[in-house]
């Protein structure tokens, strides 16, 4: 029922007063009349009704909604536009009209109703506790949340004045300051409630109307900011992961060599650049694929974003699914929150699958459906997620054997090798390695505090004339460690006999005889170890220059320790 108040002027407006009285959608509350000549109502209205000459106190009847003007009186209507209040609907009604009239505004009127129900609804499903109080500071309402939270009634507290039960909360002081007070630390006044407040004044055209507060317990927010600050630091850890991955901006420009192979290879890559299409890179151990990549991603319309690599050789079986497409919260044993993996985090970028001839079969097909559908689903996720991503993958072994005898996805190898980029080994192109050479020593000298300036003639000739199983990777190791043991500027050519031409082959076994396969691997794979060592980085070392994966090397050594 819609509440409405009357304002009359004598016997004019006695019809439309009882009329009123009558109808069922109308709650008749109070009746003004100005000019205090009431004798036409009978003595059981006067009894059971609300009556006043005064306009002030009839227009603040409690949830007021319409005051009906039936005087046609300057002066009252005057008074009316300066002080009625705005969630108040004046009428300015003549008797002949007056029953059209209110016929016509009833579905106005329910309307409105309607929509202060819809705003009732939104108010009490929201979470966070809400306080609303008058310009006086009669509390006019409170949701459910506000209950919950500090333990008091909605009926313990509506029509209470903030200034006697909570006067020293953030509600009552935004009223008398009129202006908001945010991020205010209260106990609730009735309650052991300790929250956090953000109140403001309802100000409408320069008129205080009352004021809000919404307000959370502490300990909610302490719980909020312990899960930013885990976030931030997740965040913090995978923005160093990428500045690490995307630390140099790479361009085809930077890459050392003026060989005719490296140039078609550069060729290649650039119109591989310029296209959306997922990019296999392959090539020797040690010859650049790493930097291919990066060089075609920062040549590419996704450059805006940070390339986002994966080396599937480093990541056991188990966990190359939780690292790619990431898990959502308790689908396995410890992942209590969401966890992001590397396919998300390239989204609107590109995504490196290193070695992608490690990755499982299972993935092989996950992969492969990116590819197709754009589409991918986190480690318990109900629904695909849509994805836009490029992958760059690159490849050690001949993935096209691989693919024929079984032991890598088919589809997915002929999906990648639509645009492909063959990284020549360094032994094909000598006349790049006094460039290479003099880019890794100015590097290597930032890293080791030296000042090496050049190469000796002899020691030149040595490296170009090296076969380098290693490739890149090699000289550079060959490079750094004779920086190391030199002292003055110039590598010589003994800093360098140790690693490279007969003298670092002296430990390879003489053959006179032929010897099976499979003892020659494991002779090779002793040599490999004795060289490199055996910690993670000599291990990486040895998988490159015996030109297999570092998954490939762990999985020999296990065959042949058995």
């Amino acid at each position: 029922m819609i509440k409405t108040a009357l304002i009359v002027k004598g016997k004019r407006g006695i019809d439309l007063f009882r009329m009123l009285k009558q109808c069922g959608e109308i709650d008749l509350v109070g009746l003004a009349c100005p000019d205090g000549e009431i004798d036409w109502l009978t003595e059981n209205e006067r009894k059971n009704f609300y009556i006043t000459a005064d306009l002030d106190k009839i227009m603040a009847l409690p949830e007021l909604e319409t005051l009906i003007d039936c005087t046609e009186e300057p002066a009252v209507q005057e008074y009316l536009k300066k002080n009625i209040k705005d969630d108040i609907k004046v009428e300015e009604l003549t008797p002949p009209s007056i029953l059209s009239a209110v016929l016509d505004t009833r579905e106005q009127l329910l309307e409105t109703r309607l929509l202060k129900g819809e705003l009732l609804a939104i108010l009490n499903s929201v979470q966070d506790a809400i306080e609303v109080v008058d310009e006086h500071g009669i509390v006019k309402y409170v949701n459910p949340a506000f209950t919950r939270v500090t333990g008091i009634p909605e009926s313990k507290r509506v029509n209470q004045n903030i200034f006697d039960v909570s006067p020293h909360g953030a509600l009552a002081q935004s009223l008398i300051q009129q202006k908001p007070v945010t991020g205010y630390r209260t106990f609730v006044g009735g309650s052991d409630a300790d929250v956090i407040s953000n109140a403001s004044p309802i100000i409408v055209d320069d008129e205080l109307m009352g004021a809000v507060v919404v307000f959370q317990p502490v300990g909610d927010i302490l719980r909020l900011m312990d899960e930013l600050q885990h976030s931030n630091a997740l965040i913090d850890n995978l923005y160093a992961q990428i500045d690490q991955i995307s630390g140099s901006r790479l361009s085809f420009e930077s890459l050392n060599g003026k060989s005719n192979i490296l140039s078609a290879t550069i060729d290649r890559a650039r119109k591989a650049a310029r296209s959306e299409a997922a990019v296999l890179i392959s090539g020797e151990s040690g010859t650049g694929k790493s930097l291919f990549a990066q060089a075609i991603h920062n040549n590419s319309s996704r450059r805006k974003k940070p390339i986002i690599a994966i080396d599937c050789s480093a990541v056991p079986d188990s966990l190359q699914e939780i690292e790619i497409f990431g898990c959502e919260k308790g689908a396995m044993p410890g992942i209590v929150r969401t966890r992001i993996g590397k396919i998300e985090l390239a989204e609107g970028s590109t995504l490196f699958i290193k070695e992608i001839n490690s990755l499982n079969p299972y993935l092989q097909k996950k992969i492969l459906n990116v590819l197709e559908e754009k589409k991918f689903s986190r480690i318990g996720g109900s629904q695909p997620l849509p994805i836009d991503v490029r992958i760059v993958a690159s490849a050690s072994d001949n993935l096209i054997n691989a693919s024929l005898q079984g032991y890598f996805s088919e589809e997915l190898y002929r999906k990648l090798s639509q645009v492909t980029v063959t990284m020549p080994p360094l032994r094909k192109r000598p006349e790049d390695i006094p460039l290479l050479a003099e880019a890794l020593m100015d590097r290597l000298n930032r890293k080791l505090g030296k000042k090496v300036k050049e190469i000796s003639p002899r020691a030149l000739q040595e490296l170009s004339e090296y076969d380098w199983p290693g490739n890149i990777s090699e000289l550079k190791s060959v490079i750094e460690r004779a920086m190391v043991v030199a002292n003055g500027t110039v590598i010589e050519y003994h800093h360098l006999s140790p690693y490279i031409g007969r003298a670092a082959i002296q430990d390879a076994p003489d053959f006179d005889e032929i010897i099976p396969l499979d003892k020659m691997e494991e002779m090779m794979l002793k040599v490999a170890m004795t060289r490199y060592g055996e910690t993670l980085e000599g291990k990486k070392k040895a998988a490159q220059a015996l030109n297999i994966s570092l998954a490939t090397l762990y999985n020999k050594l296990r065959k042949y320790s058995d």
